[in-house]
């Protein structure tokens, strides 16, 4: 519970400190500027809203690594729902408007988030699982998408190192297999996700690995 704040807050301040021009690069997100992944991020503190309210007694049928699923291609950004994120950022204008709204949306998930039991279990996606595991899961979400925002925003703050090591662990259980230990967290991330392509040597040294990459979570 303790990650999930840590790292969301980290990722709520980098977007306070973004200056407006930096809402016109791009992202690490394919087919999506920094405006629309932050816009992407305000739909993510809705939905953790949501699923923190959304009890039920079923038993869960997830925890926070089997939580998400891996797809066999990264995103093109022609998704419908993507292209969506798109026009709704767009529709914001005024970047101070889209950090108002993460903000005062963020916030109060963030709240939230430190009020849940967590052994309650929630439901979302058509899954259950304990409102601990699915806050867990989440950190993996906030510190992929630090990286996101910040792939083309060179001296812009980096996600913590325990969000790193912490979503590092989870990827190598979600991939059944450890990404070499000379590796950086940051770089295990970055192409254990297909964000980066390996350089020869990394690919040399990820063995049977490689042929497996990316991992595609979602």
């Amino acid at each position: 519970m303790d990650l999930f704040s840590h790292s969301w807050t980290a990722l709520r301040t980098a977007v306070a400190e973004l200056a407006d021009e930096d809402f016109a690069r791009p992202s690490g997100c394919t087919g999506w500027l920094v405006r629309d992944l932050v816009c992407h991020l305000v739909i993510d503190a809705q939905d953790v809203l949501i699923t923190l309210v959304t009890p039920t007694d079923a038993e869960p049928t997830r925890d926070a690594v089997t939580y998400w699923e891996v797809a066999d291609a990264p995103p093109a950004g022609d998704d419908p729902l993507d292209a969506l994120i798109v026009r709704l950022a767009a529709a914001y204008e005024e970047p101070w408007l889209l950090k108002f709204h993460l903000d005062d949306v963020g916030s109060a998930a963030g709240r939230a988030a430190g009020l849940a039991d967590p052994a309650l279990r929630v439901g979302t996606r058509d899954v259950v699982l304990t409102a601990g595991d699915y806050l867990s899961a989440y950190v993996l979400e906030w510190t992929l998408h630090h990286l996101d925002l910040i792939a083309h925003l060179p001296g812009a703050a980096e996600p913590p190192a325990e969000s790193l090591a912490g979503s590092r662990r989870m990827l190598e259980e979600i991939a059944g297999a450890a990404f070499p230990a000379s590796w950086s967290d940051k770089d295990a991330l970055l192409v254990g996700t297909g964000r980066r392509a390996p350089a020869d040597v990394e690919r040399a040294e990820l063995g049977d690995l490689a042929a497996k990459l990316p991992f595609v979570i979602g």
